[in-house]
C-alpha cells in the first residue's frame, strides 16, 4: 500500500505556503539556496517590503528600507520578551501617554517628543498590541540593503523598519501578512508625515 504524500501527514511545507502567499499577493517568491531559505519580496505604494527568516532558530522578520532624514530611531517590544536585547540599545524607556500600552510595552527612541507623536497614532498602537510576541523598530540597513551610488542621498541615511516574529509557526496566511503589511505602511506613512522618512525606491537599493 503506497504511503500518503508528506503534505497529507504533516501539512504543507513552509516553502509551499510562502510560494502560495507570494502568488496571491502578486509578490515575488525568491528561491533560497544551501545557506538561506526562500523569501518574499513585495512592493506597494512605493514601499519595498521583504519577508524572510533569520538566525539559528529561523525567526521570521519583515523589513522595509527607507531614507532616514533626521536620524530618529525607535524600538518597541513586550516587557519580558526582548528585555536583555533592549538594555544594549542605549535608549531610555519612554511613557508615551497611553497607560495600557505603556504597561505592556517597552518603548524607546532617540527623541521623546517624536516618539510620543508616532505612538499617538491609535491604529499603530492597536496593531502592535494585537501581536502576542513582537520586536518592532528601526535600525541601520547595513547588511540588509546597500546603497546604489548612482542614487545616493547625502542628506539622509538608509535605515530599515523591522518586525521580528518570535512565535512558530510564523506568518503562514494572507491575513497575517496583510496585517503586518498594514502595520508597516501605517508606521512608515506616519514617519513620513513627521518628516523623518522618505521612500527608498527599488532603483536606490542593491543586493545585501
Amino acid at each position: 500500500m503506497p504511503l500518503p504524500p508528506l503534505d497529507d501527514l504533516f501539512g504543507p511545507s513552509r516553502d509551499v505556503i510562502w510560494r502560495k502567499l507570494a502568488s496571491e499577493l502578486n509578490a515575488e517568491y525568491v528561491e533560497g539556496d544551501f545557506w538561506t531559505r526562500g523569501k518574499i519580496e513585495a512592493s506597494h505604494a512605493g514601499w519595498f517590503i521583504t519577508l524572510d527568516e533569520h538566525g539559528k532558530y529561523h525567526r521570521t522578520r519583515m523589513r522595509a528600507p527607507y531614507w532616514n532624514c533626521d536620524r530618529f530611531r525607535f524600538t518597541v517590544y513586550r516587557k519580558g520578551v526582548f528585555s536583555e536585547f533592549g538594555k544594549c540599545l542605549g535608549m531610555q524607556d519612554v511613557l508615551v501617554g497611553y497607560p495600557e500600552f505603556d504597561q505592556e510595552f517597552i518603548i524607546q527612541g532617540t527623541d521623546d517628543t517624536r516618539l510620543r507623536q508616532i505612538f499617538a497614532n491609535q491604529r499603530i498602537r492597536d496593531m502592535i498590541a494585537a501581536q502576542p510576541r513582537i520586536h518592532f523598530g528601526t535600525k541601520d540597513a547595513h547588511g540588509f540593503f546597500t546603497r546604489n551610488s548612482a542614487a545616493e542621498t547625502p542628506t539622509a541615511t538608509l535605515d530599515v523598519l523591522e518586525f521580528m516574529v518570535e512565535d512558530r509557526p510564523s506568518i503562514q496566511t494572507i491575513e497575517q501578512f496583510r496585517f503586518l503589511f498594514d502595520l508597516f505602511a501605517e508606521t512608515l506613512d506616519e514617519l513620513c508625515r513627521r518628516g523623518t522618512a522618505r521612500k527608498a525606491s527599488i532603483d536606490q537599493l542593491g543586493a545585501p
